[in-house]
């Protein structure tokens, strides 16, 4: 009896490990790709800060976008650019 308990035992552990290899992971409806989930982030050029680009104060300059972490290094970014001989 105990031969026979064996040997069901051992044929099912043989049947899951089949079925794992074969049919592999299937992602979660809910998991992306890391890459796809970063989100681009830029260094603000005042302070060095990284932000990313949907909480970014975004100034232009000559046709060129410039991201900042906040409203005080854009003002401070113009300042810059004001005293530039």
């Amino acid at each position: 009896m105990i031969r026979m308990l064996m040997w069901l035992l051992l044929i099912y552990i043989g049947y899951r490990v089949v079925i794992a290899l074969t049919t592999g992971k299937k992602p979660a409806a809910g998991n992306r790709d890391a890459a796809s989930d970063a989100a681009a982030t830029y260094q603000d050029p005042v302070c060095g800060m990284y932000v990313s680009e949907e909480d970014a104060v975004i100034g232009k300059l000559e046709g060129q976008r410039h991201y900042f972490c906040s409203m005080a290094c854009l003002e401070k970014f113009r300042e810059q650019l004001d005293h530039k001989p």
